[in-house]
């Protein structure tokens, strides 16, 4: 049994994550707010951890699978990669022009876009509300409750 490139990507990120988790944990505890600056990012490393090692515990029963019926490696496809880098580049180009609630949108349209183009006019709508909802839920969240200021652009002044 061989690990493959995902179980390969998925140690890696899973090393990543608890390296940063133990970090996460070693933030100086705020005295007046009873949560403090590591705990969303304990949260979020802890997920990136368990779905790292999910990848490899998967990544190992398909190299299980394919061993026993004997098929062929498949062939690396990079150019979903090159696309995807080259969308969050954008992404990060536009934010201070555009800001974040409409680069975001964008961004998230996209990339979805690029990665699997909707067929038909409803897959179009439902990449729309997943867009505009990610905005959303995303502004509300940092902006609203947790009072994080989300960067303005300077061509649309929100």
């Amino acid at each position: 049994m061989s690990i493959g490139r995902d179980g390969i990507a998925g140690l890696i990120l899973f090393g990543i994550s608890l390296v940063l988790l133990i970090q996460s944990f070693k933030l100086p505890k705020l005295p007046i707010v009873p949560v403090g600056p590591g705990f969303y990012p304990a949260i979020v490393l802890s997920f990136l951890a368990a779905a790292s090692a999910l990848l490899v515990v998967q990544d190992l029963m398909r190299s299980r699978a394919k061993a026993a019926d004997g098929e062929a490696a498949p062939r690396w496809n990079y150019w979903p990669v090159v696309k995807a880098f080259a969308i969050v580049g954008g992404y990060i180009a536009l934010m201070p022009l555009l800001g974040f609630r409409l680069s975001t949108v964008l961004f998230v349209t996209s990339l979805q876009a690029a990665l699997d183009p909707p067929r038909d006019a409803c897959g179009w709508a439902m990449l729309a509300a997943i867009a505009i909802g990610t905005a959303a839920a995303a502004y509300l969240v940092f902006e609203r409750y947790l009072l994080v200021l989300l960067p303005r652009g300077s061509w649309t002044g929100f």
